[in-house]
């Protein structure tokens, strides 16, 4: 394609992003689908562009202010993410000079808003949460998130996949936490190999699968992922139960449940029931109140943690939708602590890096729920297995930081029924 249609195509992409009425993977994925022609090297310039853009939104924004043409054209030169040859040959002699001007600019010298490409209530609020750490959790969120990979163990071992992964070109490392995981750098095509269609791997970050051992579901137990989305954790639980059992995902949504179909053919399991409920104090779960094993509440939630891949959170959040998203955290947790029996256990979770959706919640229901025992993360994950568990607790609590622990990050807190 020549340079400057792609540019028209960047251009154009950028308008929509900025919009921020959608997802940006939504939006993304539907302007590539519209564009098939496309090659794999344009296809991935443009994503890239997009989610630089989005993450560098504050400090693009400010230095496009010089130049002339559409803003938009500027902010995509300034966040393109191709080769730097292909772009020159897109501009003018006008637009090659600005570009140049725009780069000798030294951005460490800008103001502290500029450099953090934070709302100021998400920067303040971070601040509170890791003090010292605030700039390595920046720069971290700054990055790309690596390709984290869970084995399904019920087809497969993990060595064997890595050889199998190293032998298609692909070199994956061992997570350093979860004993199922493997992480690629880049993001190589996996759905074409062999080991993807037997459903030997499933994507899935190494924080999420470590909910999964937190919760630690056993062999013939009766199980419920309250809050099924499309099924990662719910796939993961489903392993670990050696597809024996019951286990239940829950979900408000029907249409993510949908996305769960060809994900659960894939893995080989027969002991997961996916159903749609209305909302938390739905019939089908007063009728298994008291009778569940182990309940994993993935709560609905800022998804802050995750702005590694999606940096439009950053922009989409906002303090009075946190408060509408903790008073149904608070209601979920609720309604699924009925579900546990005696001796059963409940694990609430988020991939926020907020404490009022985390710790705030978790301490909360204990103090209103004596009838449940609070159980250290630590403890918990060593018996499943997990590796240096110890660096992943913090006050008994699970906490992932992505600048810490390299996952998104993640909090979960875990309680037992008293008998």
């Amino acid at each position: 394609m020549h340079p400057n249609a792609l540019l028209d195509m960047a251009t154009e992409l950028v308008r929509q992003v900025l919009r921020l009425d959608a997802p940006a993977d939504t939006i993304v994925s539907g302007f590539l689908r519209q564009h098939r022609q496309l090659g794999p090297r344009e296809r991935h310039a443009l994503a890239e562009t997009a989610y630089t853009l989005l993450r560098q939104r504050l400090v693009l924004a400010h230095l496009a202010q010089s130049g002339s043409g559409a803003l938009e054209r500027r902010l995509a030169i300034l966040a393109w993410q191709g080769t730097d040859s292909f772009m020159r040959r897109a501009l003018g002699p006008n637009e090659q000079q600005w570009l140049e001007q725009v780069n000798a600019i030294d951005r460490s010298g800008l103001p502290e808003k500029l450099r953090h490409n934070l709302p100021d209530w998400l920067a303040q609020a971070l601040r509170n949460e890791v003090g010292e750490d605030f700039w390595p959790l920046v720069a971290a969120m700054d990055n790309t998130a690596g390709l984290d990979l869970r084995v399904n163990t019920l087809k497969a071992k993990r060595e064997d996949i890595q050889a199998e992964l190293a032998e298609a070109g692909i070199q994956a490392e061992l997570t350093p936490y979860s004993p199922w995981g493997l992480r690629i750098a880049g993001k190589p095509a996996l759905q074409k190999l062999p080991l993807f269609i037997r459903g030997d791997v499933e994507v899935q970050d190494e924080g999420s699968q470590l909910l999964a051992a937190l919760l630690a579901p056993k062999r013939s137990e009766m199980v419920v992922d309250f809050c099924a989305g499309a099924g990662g954790k719910t796939l993961a639980l489903g392993a670990l139960m050696r597809n024996t059992g019951r286990l239940y995902a829950f979900d408000v949504s029907g249409y993510r449940l949908e996305g769960m179909k060809p994900r659960l053919a894939r893995s080989g399991l027969s002991n997961v029931y996916p159903a749609q409920i209305a909302h938390e104090r739905d019939e089908r779960i007063k009728r298994l109140s008291g009778k569940i094993d182990r309940v994993l509440v993935d709560a609905p939630c800022s998804g802050l943690g995750t702005l590694r891949r999606n940096p439009d959170l950053k922009w989409r959040q906002s303090p009075k939708a946190l408060e509408e998203l903790q008073a149904k955290q608070t209601a979920i947790l609720a309604s699924a602590a009925r579900l546990v029996k005696p001796g059963g256990r409940l694990v609430y979770a988020t991939c926020s890096l907020l404490s009022r959706e985390n710790e705030a919640i978790a301490q909360a229901f204990s103090e209103a729920n004596p009838g449940f025992e609070f159980l250290p993360a630590a403890a918990a994950l060593t018996s499943a297995q997990v590796q240096g568990a110890d660096a992943l607790d913090s006050q008994g609590y699970l906490r992932l930081w992505p600048h810490r622990h390299s996952t998104d990050g993640f909090f979960a807190a875990a309680w037992q029924r008293k008998d």
